[in-house]
């Protein structure tokens, strides 16, 4: 498919997508390993991709740097670049439902969600345009005869790795600021879940055409992340990598990036406390705490999977979470009314029942779900009943370990020392929920708590206006806001002579 086809095939409705991937601007069979995603509430799989090898790596990154040194890229103006930017965001909004709905049967999330997290991506193309074109260089005070000042200039080529989760959402947090600064983007989605990545990249390479920009500024790269991840990270082109994923495979990033004096942002995985108070709004704080961790299944980095309820009204608020979690609705994503979709793939879902498994041998109380749903219309998907534990110690490997599905441990706290004792005793910092009506106390936990993010009586809210980011093992750097858009460019001083005077030494 080249860019000067009709724009509104460029979403193919799932079952038909095309077995392409995109090497710098051209659509054709990669050299790699199958790439196979399978709809988790059915187990079908959906189509059979010729997935990225080392060889299209390498290719789409030394045609990125060109690309990316191409003037009519590199000289761009900001508002060139944020017309680009809005565009982007106009063939998203164009395209909502089919993106929808491709999204959900790669990922068996529920339409509502996907739908959501298409206009998120649309919002972020939008925000990161309306801070391109207001970003400021400085002109930092002067120390003698002479002018200085701060300009920020493209990274070059930079290399974006994502999760299968949230893909449309991440991919944009990503390309947008990328694209943004300056630079040429090698995107490589995860092997569960590459289709709607493949089809916002079709999108971006329309728009690039009908600009007259340069179309090897876009790789889209699905395949292993051992094979395609490690080449990616590895190329000289490259000069930066942000991944979104877990922290083993952080690590291992971070040490080949280190290798090349490489920067890199990481935002890695968590295990959140989310904090019921004894003043808490009780109805507020039940649904906020289902939502938290039963949304998107509980995949999702922010998950609340801790739960922290004062201990005199541990016992109250547990009941009543446990009834009402045994009323959730599962089913596919693409029921109306469906409240817990399956999860990603029946390999995840085993791992989620293998952790559940080890609380029971730790000495958990399942005080609800802990095994797959019975009957006909589970039986091929990837589906798990929302859980709820408890009876487990803060230190048990179920409540340190991200779990990544509808798990939730709750426990029980004495005082706020105690509670922040145990909401920090983890390796992760990435998000907090609190519960309280006492709005001292919120700030009081909240400026304790290791967290990059913390919501007070709510939870999984987002801005692209906001930084965001984890602490400790949670990962590095920041996305969002404005200065996630200066991480993807590098920072230049200058120095303007204004003396008619020679140097002291000039003669």
């Amino acid at each position: 498919m080249n860019v000067e086809e009709p724009a509104r095939d460029l979403v193919p409705a799932p079952g038909s997508t095309p077995d392409e991937i995109l090497v710098a601007g051209e659509w054709r069979r990669g050299s790699g390993a199958p790439v196979e995603p399978v709809d988790p509430a059915t187990g079908r799989t959906l189509t059979v991709l010729a997935g990225a090898g080392t060889t299209d790596v390498d290719e789409a990154a030394r045609r990125a740097a060109r690309a990316a040194a191409d003037p009519a890229w590199r000289a761009l103006p900001a508002h060139r670049r944020a017309r680009l930017l809005h565009r982007i965001a106009d063939a998203i909004e164009q395209r909502a439902e089919p993106l929808a709905a491709l999204q959900t049967a790669d990922t068996g999330k529920t339409l509502t969600e996907t739908r959501a997290l298409v206009a998120s991506a649309a919002g972020t193309f939008r925000y990161t345009a309306a801070a391109l074109e207001t970003a400021e260089e400085s002109i930092t005070p002067s120390r003698g005869d002479y002018l200085t000042m701060s300009v920020y200039e493209p990274i070059g080529v930079v290399g974006a790795i994502n999760p299968w989760n949230s893909p449309i959402a991440s991919d944009a947090q990503k390309l947008a600021p990328a694209l943004a600064g300056g630079n040429a983007v090698l995107l490589k989605p995860a092997e569960w879940t590459p289709l709607v990545s493949l089809a916002l990249g079709r999108l971006i390479a329309h728009v690039l055409g009908e600009l007259g920009l340069p179309t090897g500024l876009l790789s889209v790269l699905p395949g292993p992340g051992g094979t395609v991840g490690e080449a990616l990270v590895r190329d000289p082109h490259v000069g930066k990598v942000v991944f979104t994923g877990g922290t083993r495979t952080g690590r291992t990033l971070a040490r080949a990036a280190a290798e090349k004096l490489m920067p890199l942002s990481l935002e890695l995985g968590g295990k959140s406390p989310t904090i019921v108070r004894a003043d808490a709004d009780l109805e507020q704080a039940l649904a906020g705490v289902m939502f938290g961790i039963f949304s998107a299944s509980g995949q999702s980095c922010i998950a609340g999977s801790r739960l922290f309820v004062a201990r005199e009204r541990y016992a109250e608020f547990v009941d009543e979470l446990v009834a009402r979690v045994r009323t959730l609705r599962i089913g596919p994503g693409t029921a109306p009314q469906t409240q817990v979709a399956p999860l990603v793939h029946h390999r995840h879902r085993d791992a989620v029942a293998g952790y559940v498994d080890l609380a029971r041998s730790e000495g958990a109380r399942v005080r609800c779900g802990g095994a797959a749903p019975d009957g006909d219309a589970y039986r091929d998907g990837a589906y798990y009943l929302p859980t709820v534990m408890d009876g487990l110690p803060n230190s048990a490997r179920t409540c340190q370990e991200e779990i990544f599905g509808p798990v939730l441990v709750a426990l029980p706290f004495a005082d706020e020392d105690d509670l922040v004792h145990q909401a920090n005793a983890s390796v992760y910092g990435l998000a907090c929920g609190i519960w309280t009506r006492d709005h001292r106390a919120a700030w009081r936990i909240a400026r304790r708590i290791d967290a990059g993010t913390v919501w007070i009586n709510t939870y999984k809210q987002f801005s692209a206006a906001t930084p965001f980011g984890g602490m400790k093992d949670s990962g590095l750097g920041r996305e969002k806001g404005r200065d996630g858009l200066r991480a993807y460019q590098r920072q230049k001083s200058l120095y303007w002579g204004t003396s008619d005077a020679p140097l002291p030494w000039a003669h």
